[in-house]
C-alpha cells in the first residue's frame, strides 16, 4: 500500500534546508521538506542528477558547488558513509557557525566524534527507512513516515541543534529515538548489519552446493521463505562493505554471538534433543514482534 503524501504546512517554515547527496535518502528528505514548506537547496557531484532534481521540482535551488549550503540553516549529508567526515570538513569552510549540520550514516560512533570536532553544531542522525533501488529516481514522498529516526547526540551537543534535528524529523512522520552513538551502533550491529552478513552468507551457502542439479532446483523452487531471509544480502554491496567497515566491533560481536546461537542449534540436532530444540523455536516465535 502506497504512503500518501506529507501534507504542506499552511505557513512556510522560518529555516532554510540544506541537502548534500540527492541520492535515495536525500531526495526523499527533499521531497517531504518541500512538501512542508521548507526551501531546500541541494548539491549533488554530478550535474545530471542536479538538472533532474530541479526539473522534477524536488529542490528549491541546487547546483555542485557546497557554497551554496553557506545559505541554509540545517544541513544534511547524505553521502556515502566514507565521505560524510570528509564532506563535513568541506563545509565547515564556507558555512556560517549558527548552521546545524546533521547526516543520515548508519554508523555513528566514529562519524558523530570526527564530524563534531570540524563542527561542534553537528548532530548525528540515522533515519532507519530504504529501499532496494538507489538514486534520486527512486525518492517519494512519505518513506520516513512511522519509520524509527534516530538522533545521537554527544554530551557537548548543543541542545538547540538537538532541538532543531528532533523537530525537523517529527514533522518528516518518524518515530524519532534519541541514543548514544555506541549505544546506536551496538542495536543497529544486532538488527541491520548483522543480518546483511547472515543474509549473504545464506546466498553463499546455496551457491556453494556441488551438485548442479540441486542448486538448480533450489533456485527454482525457492519462495517467500527465502526471498524474506535472503532480501538484504542481495542489496547494495558497497554499503555492507561500509557497514562492516565502520561498526566492526559491534559487528565482529554481534556476528560472535549469532556464531554461539548456530553452534548451539547444530547441538541441538546432532543429540537429537527435540523438545529442546522445540522450547527455543517457541520462544523465537514468542520474542519475534518485539522487533516488529
Amino acid at each position: 500500500m502506497s504512503v500518501p503524501p506529507i501534507s504542506a504546512s499552511t505557513s512556510k517554515p522560518a529555516c532554510t534546508i540544506g541537502i548534500v547527496g540527492l541520492g535515495l535518502i536525500g531526495g526523499c528528505l527533499a521531497i517531504d521538506l518541500k512538501q512542508l514548506g521548507y526551501p531546500v537547496y541541494g548539491v549533488a557531484r554530478r550535474t545530471a542528477t542536479v538538472s533532474a532534481a530541479i526539473e522534477q521540482g524536488v529542490v528549491t535551488r541546487a547546483g555542485c558547488d557546497l557554497t551554496l549550503m553557506a545559505e541554509a540553516d540545517v544541513v544534511f549529508v547524505c553521502t556515502p558513509m566514507a565521505t560524510i567526515v570528509p564532506t563535513v570538513q568541506k563545509l565547515a569552510k564556507c558555512l556560517p557557525e549558527s548552521t546545524i549540520v546533521t547526516d543520515v550514516g548508519s554508523v555513528k560512533g566514529e562519524i558523530v566524534a570526527a564530524a563534531t570536532a570540524l563542527w561542534p553544531n553537528f548532530v548525528g542522525g540515522h533515519p532507519m527507512a530504504g529501499k532496494a533501488e538507489a538514486g534520486l529516481v527512486a525518492a517519494e514522498a512519505g518513506l520516513f513516515q512511522q519509520r524509527p529516526y534516530v538522533i545521537t547526540p554527544l554530551e557537548t551537543t548543543r541542545s538547540a541543534a538537538v532541538d532543531r534535528v528532533f523537530e525537523i524529523a517529527t514533522q518528516l512522520g518518524a518515530k524519532v529515538y534519541k541514543a548514544t552513538p555506541t549505544a546506536h551502533d551496538q542495536a543497529v550491529a544486532a538488527i541491520s548489519h548483522l543480518p546483511v552478513m547472515v543474509s549473504s552468507s545464506l546466498l553463499h551457502t546455496c551457491l556453494g552446493e556441488s551438485d548442479s542439479r540441486v542448486k538448480i532446483l533450489a533456485q527454482q523452487l525457492a519462495s517467500s521463505g527465502f526471498c524474506d531471509t535472503s532480501r538484504v544480502g542481495g542489496g547494495n554491496p558497497e554499503l555492507g562493505t561500509m557497514m562492516a567497515q565502520y561498526n566492526r566491533l559491534a559487528l565482529l560481536q554481534a556476528l560472535q554471538q549469532y556464531r554461539y546461537q548456530l553452534d548451539t542449534m547444530i547441538d541441538l540436532i546432532e543429540t537429537e534433543q527435540w523438545d529442546a530444540l522445540s522450547q527455543r523455536l517457541s520462544f523465537a516465535q514468542q520474542e519475534r514482534p518485539k522487533y516488529l
